[in-house]
């Protein structure tokens, strides 16, 4: 009986047992403020990106300047949230406000960064999921303002989706890619067809390229409630903007709407 009662103590223990000491905990300090500092610095060029593309300037053409005096900006004035904050939001040569968006550019980028390394603990997935996170921030903030997606931004994340895919899931690499292209033609017919209903565009050719992105990192099973989750959140969009009633001709920048449910969705379904 001895022989029989030890296996079966051991198994009514095991499930209690306390994990071992050198298991990573979720939120990796070591990983986690790398990232956000990372996130912090690459936020400092995206608020760049973000301010100069729309202007059809080219966000490494030169130097750091002052919107408002054009006194060129030491590295000193360009270290990411401290320098607004030491400077308390103002020029130092001019004195004239700067643009809170930098700041705010910043901020959800470092977070983005922290929110990766203690969603995976692990240096690869977390800076894949990182990079997506990046990329969406800065389409998503664009078209929010500007209600456009820039191919120089949207492509190469799309393509940096399958490289990711054949690095860590090489199997579901063929299905992403086409996933990819047949995201891209539903939404190009889809408008096809409003804009031969309504004679007017729904959907640009943006939003199209944007689900082909959503198609190369997430592939064909998420899409579904990605779709979902942007229609809910335009919803409750539209309903918070006091003074406006809701309409069909109300336009929304679905873009901004589907970049933050693609990167959630993400997070949720990345095997790393």
């Amino acid at each position: 009986m001895t022989r029989y009662a030890e296996p079966l103590l051991q198994c009514l223990i095991q499930p209690y047992e306390m994990p071992p000491l050198d298991s990573p905990p979720f939120l990796e300090i070591s990983l986690v403020l790398p990232m956000l500092c990372l996130g912090a610095c690459l936020g400092s060029f995206l608020g760049v990106v973000i301010y100069r593309l729309p202007m059809g300037h080219s966000p490494a053409a030169g130097r750091s300047a002052c919107e408002s005096c054009g006194a060129a900006l030491q590295a000193r004035d360009l270290v990411p949230v401290f320098s607004f904050l030491w400077l308390r939001g103002h020029c130092r040569h001019c004195r004239a406000p700067l643009r809170r968006e930098v700041l705010a550019v910043e901020l959800a980028a470092a977070a983005m960064g922290g929110v990766c390394a203690g969603w995976f603990a692990a240096p690869g997935p977390a800076l894949c999921a990182a990079l997506l996170g990046w990329g969406l921030l800065a389409l998503g903030w664009i078209d929010a303002k500007h209600f456009w997606l820039p191919d120089v931004i949207t492509l190469p994340l799309a393509l940096a989706g399958l490289a990711v895919t054949a690095w860590f899931d090489r199997p579901d690499l063929l299905s992403h890619v086409i996933t990819a292209l047949a995201a891209y033609g539903l939404f190009r017919l889809i408008n096809l067809l409003y804009k031969w209903l309504r004679h007017r565009d729904g959907l640009g050719q943006g939003d199209a390229k944007l689900m082909a992105l959503a198609g190369a990192w997430l592939g064909w099973q998420s899409l579904p409630w990605v779709v979902l989750g942007a229609g809910l959140l335009g919803i409750a969009v539209a309903a918070a903007q006091r003074g406006k009633a809701i309409s069909g001709g109300m336009v929304l920048p679905f873009g901004a709407l589907l970049a933050p449910v693609i990167f959630m969705a993400f997070l949720m379904v990345f095997p790393g």
